[in-house]
């Protein structure tokens, strides 16, 4: 009777160790595709200029051997915005937990220069992550930041106050330290399976 226990156990072992490798298999085969097919696409191969909170001006090249979590939004954002923000911030934070992970560097690009300059994100991003990098410049750098990545932007009516609302493209892009973008996550994607992508992304860099 143990013996055939033994052999059980052996073949559920067995079998439970192919499950867990034709999962991580078909993961890493996943991946592959979408990344062939981002670069198919060139998502966010441009170039940006804008600048920081500081005032000093920063590039899509000074992030390089860097991976990147990036946000687009705006300030005024009722609740979308600050939402996706905190949930960019908690998938950093998850990561930092595992030492063995290079850092993760979190960014934050406005849409709406006209009222988000440096001063305006600088007390917007301290409720979130603390190493949130916030991003403005001209309407121009702007609309060529956000066209690098293919976001959607377009401001709506003013009201009679002048206030005015800013769609656009809800999504969190993963960029390596190469630049490229490797992955992008919409509003279903909660701040584990963030993580838990990056780490994947991360692996098989």
């Amino acid at each position: 009777l143990r013996q055939r226990l033994a052999a059980a156990g052996a073949v559920a072992g067995a079998a439970a160790a192919g499950w867990l490798y034709l999962r991580h298999q078909k993961e890493r085969q996943q991946r592959s595709r979408r990344l062939r097919d981002l670069r198919a696409l060139a998502l966010g191969q441009g170039h940006f200029q804008l600048r920081d909170t500081s005032g000093t001006a920063r590039s899509k090249a000074d992030f390089l051997g860097r991976w990147v979590l990036l946000y687009f939004g705006f300030t005024h954002c009722p609740d979308v915005c600050p939402e996706e923000l905190e949930k960019l911030s908690r998938a950093v934070e998850l990561l930092e937990r595992d030492p063995a992970l290079p850092a993760v560097q979190p960014l934050f690009v406005t849409v709406d220069p006209e009222r988000d300059d440096a001063a305006a994100l600088a007390r917007y991003l301290r409720d979130f992550h603390p190493r949130l990098v916030g991003l403005t410049g001209t309407a121009e750098q702007v609309r060529a930041a956000a066209a690098a990545f293919r976001v959607y932007v377009s401001a709506g009516p003013r009201d009679d106050d002048g206030d005015y609302v800013v769609d656009h493209s809800v999504l969190t892009f993963l960029v390596d330290p190469d630049g490229l973008c490797r992955d992008c996550y919409g509003r279903s994607r909660t701040a584990e399976e963030v993580a838990r992508s990056v780490r994947g992304h991360m692996e098989t860099y």
